[in-house]
C-alpha cells in the first residue's frame, strides 16, 4: 500500500506559511492526484485546492505590497509639482513673447526714426538749395540794378577808388608806382628762383641768387583769411579773367552791401591787375591790383597783391613750377 503524505498537517503549515511552503503544497497536490486521492479523501483534496488558491492569492497581495502605494499626500506633492512645472513654462514662454515684442517694437521706433531723420535731412537740404537760390538770384538782380551806377568792376568793388595810371612797357591803364628793391639774402636754403612770402612783414621776397633777393611790398589776406604752407606755381596769366566764388560774393554783399560780377574779363578795370601767378593746390594767387592803398595792408580774402608794375616784374622772373613759401 503506497503511503500518502499528511495532507491535514501540510494544510495547518500551509495555514501559517502560505507563501514559503507554497512549492511544497503543490508537490502534495500533484501525488495525491496522481495516487488517486488524498488520506483524507474528498474534504482534504479541497483544502489542498483551497490553500493553493489562498497561497496563489497571498503571493500576488505579497507583490503588490512590495512596490510601494503613493500616499494622499505624495500624491498633491506630485500634482503640485507639475502644476508648478506647466507654471514656470508658460511664464518662459510668456517672457519669450513678450521679449521678441519689445524687440519688435523697438525695430519700429528706430525705423519710424530713422525715417523722420531723413525726411528733416531731405528737407534740410531743400531750403538751403532754396536759400542758395534765392541769394544768387539777389545778387543777379542787385547786379542788373546797379552796374550802370557802378560802370566798371573795378569801381563797384573799390568804390570808385583808382590809382592814377599811364603807360608800363606795351600796357596801357597800368601805374607807375613800385616798390621793389634788391636786399641782401643770406638765408642758403632756398634755391634761386624761390618765393618766399612772410605774411606779418607784408613782404615777398624773390631770391635772386648770388646772397640777394628782390623785395616786394604786398597786401596780404585780412583776419581769418590768412594761410600759410609750401607749394609751387602751376600756371602765369597776363591780364587774368576774374571769377569770383560764390562765397564770396555773396560774403561781399551780405558784410559790405558790395556787389561783385560773377565774371570779369581781363583788363584795366580787372581786380586782379595786370599779370597773376597762380598757387598750386590753392585758391590763392599773385596778382596785381588798381588799388595801390591795399598794398602793405591785410585786406584780401587770401590772395597775395602787388603793384602792377612789381607784379609785371616778377611775372617776367618767375618760371612755372618755382617753389613758393608763405609763412605767419
Amino acid at each position: 500500500m503506497v503511503m500518502l503524505p499528511d495532507c491535514n498537517r501540510i494544510w495547518a503549515l500551509a495555514r501559517r506559511h502560505l507563501a514559503r511552503n507554497l512549492a511544497q503544497a503543490i508537490v502534495c497536490f500533484v501525488k495525491s492526484a496522481g495516487a488517486g486521492g488524498c488520506a483524507a479523501k474528498g474534504k482534504s483534496k479541497m483544502r489542498i485546492l483551497i490553500a493553493l488558491l489562498l497561497a496563489v492569492f497571498m503571493a500576488q497581495g505579497t507583490a503588490h505590497a512590495a512596490k510601494p502605494v503613493a500616499s494622499q499626500e505624495d500624491v498633491l506633492i506630485l500634482k503640485k509639482k507639475k502644476i508648478a512645472e506647466a507654471e514656470k513654462a508658460r511664464k518662459l514662454k510668456a517672457a519669450e513673447a513678450a521679449k521678441k515684442l519689445k524687440a519688435a517694437e523697438a525695430a519700429k521706433k528706430q525705423k519710424a526714426a530713422e525715417a523722420v531723420k531723413k525726411l528733416k535731412a531731405k528737407k534740410l537740404a531743400y531750403d538751403e538749395a532754396r536759400k542758395a537760390r534765392l541769394a544768387k538770384e539777389k545778387v543777379k538782380a542787385t547786379v542788373r540794378v546797379t552796374q550802370r551806377a557802378c560802370g566798371t568792376a573795378f569801381q563797384c568793388f573799390f568804390g570808385g577808388r583808382r590809382a592814377a595810371s599811364s603807360s608800363v612797357g606795351l600796357f596801357s591803364g597800368v601805374s607807375k608806382a613800385k616798390s621793389r628793391r634788391i636786399v641782401d639774402w643770406t638765408e642758403t636754403k632756398y634755391t634761386p628762383g624761390s618765393i618766399i612770402v612772410r605774411t606779418p612783414e607784408r613782404a615777398l621776397y624773390l631770391v635772386l641768387g648770388d646772397g640777394e633777393a628782390m623785395r616786394y611790398s604786398i597786401g596780404v589776406g585780412r583776419e581769418g583769411f590768412q594761410w600759410s604752407g609750401n607749394s609751387r606755381i602751376v600756371d602765369k596769366q597776363e591780364w587774368p579773367d576774374w571769377r569770383p566764388p560764390a562765397e564770396m560774393i555773396r560774403r561781399e554783399l551780405e558784410e559790405k552791401g558790395r556787389v561783385i560780377p560773377e565774371f570779369v574779363k581781363g583788363g584795366p578795370g580787372n581786380p586782379l591787375g595786370a599779370r597773376a601767378l597762380y598757387i598750386g593746390g590753392t585758391i590763392y594767387r599773385i596778382h596785381g591790383t588798381n588799388n595801390e592803398a591795399s598794398i602793405g595792408g591785410a585786406v584780401s580774402s587770401g590772395c597775395l597783391r602787388m603793384l602792377n608794375a612789381d607784379v609785371i616784374d616778377i611775372y617776367e622772373r618767375v618760371k612755372v613750377g618755382a617753389k613758393v613759401y608763405v609763412y605767419q
